[in-house]
């Protein structure tokens, strides 16, 4: 198993602006990370995604590990359209898309035998080479989706595990860990999925830590761990992530920060 990191855009959230994805790239590339991309800024509908914003997301990520969180619908799907833009997105990109039950097109429970809506995705992410990876939701749910899709893959939130009152965390583990190539590396107190670095005083228990490590070692994937976490400071967050999975956990391959004379703190406009 080999473990390549990257960093949520969503760490910029209330710190964005038009002007600040190359700063962002920046900063994290200089930390040795890639980057999640979220589709939009907060609380801005303008998307990433559309084909007129392609030239600067490929020139902003460029050296970059990149992986693209997909756009979400108000009311239902997204729509095949949209679908296919991200797709080719990603291609360009060299990005995975991590999706939802929502963006699929199959709510949890729907008969998903009379839907075509996810099938002609899949087959569009197939044709290009796109990996596509449904986010933690309802375990009994998500493996349903995964016996339909033999190419799906699986994106474990830790966060969304951990709060689950059917399932153990170590259960959400054990019945996903082989088609696992992506986490969400992300934690809680228990009460609410308030996205808190890893590692946190009075959160997950750090055997969980150390169990999710274990089993995804039983199996030959390719990982990108994202440190999916809301701010506060985007550097802070960082520090206190990297210092539990590293350092105190154990995790293995670090990203290396990048020679100080390249380094650009990141100090948004």
């Amino acid at each position: 198993m080999r473990i390549r990191y990257v960093v949520s855009s969503m760490i910029f959230w209330w710190r964005e602006n038009n002007l600040s994805l190359e700063q962002e790239c920046q900063f994290l590339k200089s930390m040795g990370f890639g980057i999640e991309l979220w589709p939009t800024i907060r609380g801005q509908e303008e998307c990433r995604y559309e084909r007129r914003n392609w030239a600067r997301l490929a020139a902003a990520t460029d050296g970059m590990l990149v992986s693209m969180r997909s756009r979400q619908s108000t009311n239902g799907s997204l729509s095949i359209d949209k679908w296919k833009q991200q797709i080719e997105c990603a291609k360009l990109l060299g990005a995975n898309i991590v999706t939802d039950l929502q963006s699929l097109g199959l709510p949890p429970g729907e008969d998903i035998n009379g839907s075509t809506h996810a099938a002609e995705v899949m087959e569009m992410a197939d044709q290009l080479d796109v990996m596509v990876c449904l986010e933690t939701g309802p375990l009994e749910e998500v493996l349903r989706i995964g016996d339909k899709f033999d190419s799906l893959r699986y994106c474990l939130d830790t966060g969304f595990a951990h709060l689950d009152d059917k399932y153990s965390f170590e259960q959400y583990v054990d019945r996903l860990a082989e088609r696992v190539t992506h986490l969400h590396l992300t934690d809680n107190y228990g009460l609410t999925d308030d996205h808190e670095p890893p590692g946190l005083r009075g959160g997950m228990p750090h055997e969980n830590w150390q169990y999710l490590l274990d089993t995804l070692g039983r199996y030959d994937n390719d990982v990108i761990g994202s440190l999916e976490m809301c701010p506060c400071m985007p550097a802070a967050m960082l520090r206190q992530a990297t210092e539990f999975l590293f350092d105190e956990a154990g995790w293995p391959n670090q990203p290396t920060k990048q020679m100080d004379d390249v380094y650009t703190p990141y100090n948004p406009v």
